[in-house]
């Protein structure tokens, strides 16, 4: 019995060396896989990337050991020449050909030039020197250590010193929010006057339509304003039956930019029912919510959605940021839910032959994602997921602000189109895909249905298909 199970031992191994060589290709073979150009500068530059890697590795292990300031010790280090000088021939050999396209300069820190050129060029190199930097990051040099006492003493002193200048930043900060909050007041009663006026319920005065007048003449003369205003003729039955500004909300968030990115053609129906989006400052902390008010529509229930963000203060400057959010539950009418489509398919068994009709419901682009409450990973969490949220949750704090300091306040210039210019804002500058951190988690749980599907014919296309397919476009 032992010596069957010390056969079956031995052909286990067998087999796994067996496979070992067969399947995974060695040095040779990989080699022999290569173009004769390719090869030629990998030998090149093999005994090469072995020296800069020595090099700087006893370099940064030299430095961590040293009682000197980093700065210092680096300073008295002769960077690394990864070219031989002594080498006259300019022909490439292992000695003159550099691996990376600029000498480092010191092996302290990795410089973001150097940085680049590893990724390129070496990325295992990069990577293993990331994770020894890593773990000296923050550590005490022993310089301080070193000091004599009554210098040591004196460094504490100045700790103190800076922890209460750090103190005073804190109040600073919190007396700017409520300055901000004492402002809001006044600003108060001219966002009432606008919401009158865009909603249809008062008409502006002859005073204010005339100190209006002169703002926009002075406006045209300034060649960098381009209005998105097109002008038409005051006689006409659209001109009687208009009320207030129609669609202003909406042709002022399709003027900005990264919002443009957001909103589809189907959002487009929905948000022209906006009536008002209003800045609220928390009462009981720091932090302030935006309200979106919606006239009764076919979309959603809510009269109200609104997403409340809540300030953390730095320990270590003292000002204020984001620390939290919290969105609206969205009470989608069925017949009209933006945020999902449905997809009608036709599915063929494997094995019968025979086909039924699927549908199925899957998520959707669409504006109404900015009132999600996205939840903060795990300190500890570096999945790919984990960074994708993580870059959404980014990317919603700045949306945030936008509002904030730009929408809400400016209203009219994103309106008009003025407020690109003095934004210095430009379309061309943000790619098709700026904002499409707000859309992975979508797509990606897209593609894993998609390939549960055996045999999928599309029988018709999905209801978003079916209209215009949805596009980012500015005004």
């Amino acid at each position: 019995m032992r010596k069957v199970g010390i056969i079956s031992f031995v052909g286990i191994v067998g087999t796994g060396l067996l496979l070992r060589y067969t399947i995974v290709p060695d040095e040779e073979k990989m080699l022999k896989s290569l173009s004769p150009e390719t090869r030629a500068i990998y030998e090149r530059n093999k005994v090469q990337r072995r020296e800069q890697h020595d090099k700087i590795m006893e370099q940064i292990i030299e430095s961590a050991k040293s009682d000197k300031p980093i700065w210092k010790k680096m300073s008295e280090n002769k960077g690394v020449n990864i070219k031989n000088e002594k080498q006259a021939d300019t022909a490439p050999t292992p000695q003159n050909t550099p691996i990376f396209t600029a000498p480092l300069p010191t092996a302290a820190a990795v410089s973001s030039e150097t940085a680049d050129a590893l990724a390129t060029q070496n990325p295992a190199l990069l990577s293993m020197l990331q994770g020894r930097l890593g773990s000296l990051i923050g550590a005490p040099s022993g310089y301080i250590d070193s000091l004599p006492k009554a210098v040591r003493e004196r460094v504490d002193g100045l700790r103190c010193l800076q922890q209460q200048h750090t103190d005073i930043d804190k109040k600073l900060h919190l007396e700017i929010f409520e300055l901000e909050k004492k402002y809001s007041e006044l600003y108060a009663p001219l966002y009432a006057r606008r919401t009158e006026i865009v909603q249809g319920a008062a008409e502006p005065t002859d005073a204010e339509k005339e100190e209006g007048a002169k703002i926009a003449e002075a406006e045209k003369e300034d060649a960098e304003v381009e209005s998105g205003i097109t002008e038409v003729p005051e006689d006409g039955e659209d001109a009687e039956e208009a009320t207030g500004i129609p669609e202003f909300w909406l042709t002022a968030l399709r003027n900005h930019p990264q919002l443009a990115e957001l909103i589809t053609d189907r959002d487009e129906g929905a948000i022209k029912f906006l009536r008002d989006i209003r800045l609220v400052y928390l009462s009981d902390k720091p932090g302030f919510k935006l309200e979106f008010e919606f006239a009764e529509n076919p979309y959603f229930s809510n009269s109200v959605l609104s997403k409340t963000y809540v300030y953390e203060q730095s320990d270590v400057a003292g000002d204020l940021e984001f620390g939290s959010a919290q969105g609206t539950e969205i009470d989608w009418k069925p017949e009209n839910d933006l945020s999902v489509t449905v997809e009608t398919k036709k599915q063929r068994h494997k094995t019968s032959n025979r086909t039924r009709v699927v549908k199925k419901t899957v998520p959707a682009e669409t504006f109404f994602s900015f009132f999600a409450t996205v939840e903060e990973p795990e300190s500890d969490d570096d999945s790919e997921l984990a960074d994708e949220t993580r870059d959404r949750i980014e990317l919603d704090y700045e949306l945030a602000e936008e509002f904030k300091e730009k929408i809400v306040p400016c209203a009219i210039d994103w309106f008009t189109g003025k407020a690109l210019a003095y934004e210095g804002l430009d379309e061309e500058e943000y790619d098709d895909g700026f904002m499409d951190d707000y859309y992975d988690d979508e797509d990606d749980d897209d593609e894993d249905d998609d390939e549960d599907d055996d045999d999928v014919d599309d029988l018709s296309r999905s209801a978003k298909d079916a209209a215009e397919p949805p596009q980012c476009k500015n005004q």
